[in-house]
């Protein structure tokens, strides 16, 4: 039988509904369908099975770390038991020699001591959706009727930089919007403390192109090339970590890919619905409807059997199936690409370049001469 890679991080859709509605939500507002058929919550033989799956899995591949990220909708919307009772079983079912890592990715409105009680006591790292300051963030992250969700993230950050929780903030996710000052952007999310700052390029394809998609001006690179100059002349060590900048600077300078984002990572995770069945990365939802789905679960199949998967072993081959276009292309050994997900057109699938194609080129060749450049003069002040 033919060997797999194994998965080494498992994305838990503990809750499938949410208590805000974002207008840029890639779970609701863009192709898929599907979470309108499937149970709201995870029950409790849904997880036994996935904990026994799991661990068969980690023990299968001698896997030192599994990593379960707890995320929805809104995985706080599950309650604390369930929350405990997931992390518990997945525990129990591993072998002492495999070490699970925990984080749990919210919109931050439903933190209080409680919650973060919990996470202190499994070890849960939390990471927070947050896009700017009031402004950007009610641009799109509001309630269904209407009203800010900010003071109530606000109130949940609050808590989670306290020193009584500072252990458990991972730090921020914030989905790029063109329409928010950059530098204002940046500095209202230092505000919030963060140890790291993700920013997410919204999941979009050449069919649904991302607002304000210009190949021309490269406006997203335009964005990002502000932050990462502000960020990249800050004290060292920088403020806060930011992921795509590092990975960037990581590339540029001869390091391997981290992530299917830049650089061309084959993916080593894999989603779980709230119903047991096993999905692609939530990108995928801005596909077309059912996009993301492999028709495999838990109860059924095995993790392996989901790796040999034709869907999910096409998603996972990184750089290797990347279109002509790419390959030949200066920087493809730091864009990598870009996600599969954002490649898709309808005439001929994933075989294009990201429809970020321009912003991945202009950020990419900003940052690599940026730092090559220093590098250099770094190394000439030393002769």
């Amino acid at each position: 039988m033919v060997e797999v890679a194994p998965f080494h991080e498992f994305v838990i859709k503990l809750h499938g509904l949410c208590n805000i509605a974002c207008d840029h939500c890639y779970v609701y507002e863009l192709r898929d369908t599907g979470w309108k058929s499937r149970p709201a919550v995870m029950a409790d033989r849904t997880m036994e099975q996935l904990a026994l799956r799991i661990a068969e899995h980690a023990r299968r591949h001698r896997l030192p770390q599994v990593t379960l990220v707890l995320h929805g909708g809104e995985p706080l919307m599950a309650g604390r038991a369930r929350v405990d009772r997931l992390v518990t079983a997945v525990r129990q079912a591993l072998d002492t020699t495999t070490r699970l890592r925990l984080s749990l990715q919210t919109n931050g409105t439903l933190l209080n001591d409680a919650w973060l009680d919990l996470c202190h006591r499994h070890g849960i790292a939390v990471g927070v959706s947050l896009d700017g300051d009031r402004t950007a963030n009610d641009r799109h992250r509001r309630r269904a009727d209407g009203r800010s969700s900010h003071p109530a993230v606000e109130r949940g950050l609050r808590l989670l930089r306290s020193p009584r929780h500072r252990d458990r903030y991972a730090g921020l996710l914030c989905t790029v919007d063109l329409r928010n000052p950059p530098l204002a952007t940046y500095e209202a999310l230092l505000a919030q403390e963060p140890p790291r700052i993700d920013f997410l390029l919204p999941h979009a394809t050449w069919q649904y192109p991302p607002p304000g998609h210009d190949p021309a001006r490269a406006p997203y690179a335009a964005w990002l090339i502000t932050v990462f100059d502000r960020w990249y002349r800050s004290a060292a060590p920088p403020e806060t970590r930011v992921r795509i900048f590092e990975d960037l600077v990581d590339l540029a300078l001869g390091g391997s890919p981290a992530s299917e984002a830049v650089g061309g990572a084959a993916a080593g995770f894999i989603v779980v619905d709230t119903d047991g069945s096993v999905q692609l990365a939530d990108a995928y939802r801005a596909v077309h409807d059912g996009a993301s789905e492999t028709g495999l679960d838990v109860f059924a199949h095995d993790f392996d059997t989901v790796a040999r998967a034709p869907r999910v072993a096409g998603a996972r081959r990184g750089r290797s199936e990347l279109a002509r276009q790419c390959t030949d292309c200066s920087v493809v050994e730091m864009c990598g690409g870009g996600m599969r997900a954002h490649r898709y057109r309808p005439e001929n699938a994933f075989d294009n370049p990201s429809v970020y194609c321009a912003d991945l080129m202009g950020v990419a060749e900003h940052i690599g001469h940026r730092v090559r450049s220093d590098v250099r003069e770094l190394l000439e002040g030393l002769r």
